[in-house]
């Protein structure tokens, strides 16, 4: 429990210059531009995807007219976990929680009519990360789009999977190798997009604290820069073009001090660490969801006022990018209202509330600048646990990690049951449950059109030109060849998701986890 009021003197050390600086300015406490907001709003995106790709892409086009300025996409399960619609483990989960892609035929039809070289576009998949990248570059060479005109982010984060969420395929070493492929393909052929999101968001929603989901990110981060490095890439390079991925929680001041807090830490190991000098490869730039852990099914209308908090959280503690959370989504994926309310949050937060007007507005708070001091404090003492671990895929493996996740989310959830902490709606101020609200239900015949659409592509491709394609992925994936070129000519030739992760599983193997 902190003090119920700040005075100078709990700031003692504390040097402005060293700890605050100016706006895009080193350590980048009070963001990584000068004018932040003024300047350039955040980009406004809605994380959406769902059934098949038709229905997706007419989702996109909604958003986009109502006034999203990048795309998100979800992929279902089976797209997820490198299983093609028709396989019999993907049987109940096509299209369920996100959008089914099977082939480079589905992504023309998710991005029909969206220009790519105009709106920039996420993607949340890992384990399958380098297969869904090298569709979306194919799908840019269709057009005449060049690589270097296309921007986005492909989360492409496999240690949280196997922390935090579940969806790994491969064991951690190639996994890390299929990471760095895209790394260093991106650097050379595609200078614009962002080749990882290191996400402490899913770290955060399995149970993590704020300081964890902090820590945890920050190893996984300092891990991948080692693995570039390792692959021959510069830390320079690397830094430039890294992204971050956090959830913004309840705890309203905790969130923005945790965000600076991020940022600060991040440019400090950056130059100290790793000896960056690059301004631009020393700030941690970031995405920030809503935090979906926090909804609640009861009374779901109060969802949006959790989600407002929260959002307002990421805009003071100077995210680059938002998504909003929908209020039904405690219950089911968003309805188009919901989503398009979400979005309505987010305008409002920018155009109508003032924030945006000033930069920084919360620097100098003697409460927030001791709560981010004390953040910094407590993930470096985190981070030496994690190094006296053995580092980060030894603490993951040994599953220290995941131990501290799981303590941590246990504790939580007795809070909530013991009455400790108070869950409006749901642990006080209950009512009679009105009506049921409208929800998304995924039509049951999705899955049979899907099943369909793969298997009319095994039969119309070139079988000549498919096979020969999944050789080379099979050789490059034996010799260490970069796989990204040998993949983009793999779905080109129309080779499924699920036929190149087979490919992969033959060489690598499969993750079990113990």
């Amino acid at each position: 429990m902190v003090d119920s009021y700040r005075v100078p003197a709990d700031l003692e050390g504390w040097d402005p210059d060293r700890d605050l600086g100016q706006p895009g300015e080193f350590p980048f406490t009070r963001g990584i531009q000068p004018t932040m907001y003024r300047g350039r709003l955040w980009t406004m995106r809605q994380y959406a995807g769902f059934g098949t790709a038709i229905e997706s892409n007419q989702r996109y086009r909604h958003l986009l007219a109502q006034g999203v300025t990048g795309l998100s996409v979800a992929f279902d399960l089976p797209t997820q976990m490198g299983y093609d619609s028709d396989h019999p483990l993907a049987a109940g989960e096509v299209g369920r929680v996100g959008v089914a892609i099977d082939s480079l035929s589905d992504m023309e039809q998710l991005f029909q009519a969206i220009p790519l070289d105009r709106v920039t576009t996420s993607m949340t998949i890992n384990s399958t990360a380098i297969i869904l990248l090298s569709m979306y570059l194919a799908l840019a060479r269709r057009g005449n789009v060049p690589l270097s005109a296309i921007g986005g982010t492909v989360q492409n984060d496999i240690l949280k999977e196997y922390v935090a969420r579940g969806t790994y395929v491969f064991p951690p070493k190639p996994s890390l190798r299929l990471v760095t492929d895209i790394f260093e393909y991106c650097e050379q052929e595609v200078p614009q997009w962002n080749a990882i999101s290191v996400s402490g968001y899913h770290i955060r929603e399995a149970g993590a604290t704020a300081v964890q989901e902090v820590a945890f990110t920050i190893a996984n981060g300092i891990a991948y820069v080692e693995a570039g490095l390792e692959r021959g890439l510069s830390a320079e390079s690397l830094g430039e073009r890294m992204s971050f991925f956090f959830a913004a929680h309840n705890d309203f001041l905790e969130e923005i001090a945790k965000f600076r807090a991020a940022r600060r830490l991040w440019a400090r190991l950056m130059k100290e660490r790793f000896g960056v000098t690059n301004p631009r490869a020393q700030q941690l730039r970031f995405h920030a969801q809503t935090a979906g852990s926090t909804l609640a099914a009861q009374q779901p209308d109060n969802n949006l006022v959790r989600v407002t908090v929260q959002a307002l959280a990421a805009v003071l503690g100077g995210a680059q990018s938002l998504h909003c959370n929908g209020r039904d989504e405690a219950l089911a994926l968003p309805t188009e209202e919901s989503a398009t309310l979400a979005l309505r949050t987010q305008q409002i937060i920018a155009w109508e509330s003032g924030v945006a007007s000033t930069v920084d507005p919360v620097g100098g708070s003697y409460e927030i600048e001791q709560r981010t001091n004390d953040i910094e404090e407590r993930v470096r003492a985190l981070l030496l646990r994690v190094e006296a671990s053995g580092g980060t895929l030894a603490a993951i493996e040994s599953g220290m990690i995941q131990r501290e996740i799981q303590e941590s989310a246990f504790r939580a959830q007795r809070a909530i049951e013991d009455g400790q902490a108070t869950v409006v709606g749901v642990t006080r101020f209950q009512t009679e449950e009105a009506a049921p609200i409208p929800t998304l239900r995924i039509d049951p015949e999705v899955e049979r059109v899907q099943k369909q659409r793969v298997q009319q592509v095994r039969a119309s491709r070139d079988a000549v030109a498919w096979r020969s394609s999944l050789d080379g992925v099979d050789r490059a994936a034996r010799d260490g060849s970069n796989l990204v070129p040998l993949i983009i000519a793999a779905v080109t030739a129309m080779a499924t998701v699920g036929e190149i992760s087979d490919t992969l599983r033959g060489v690598f193997g499969e993750h079990v986890d113990r």
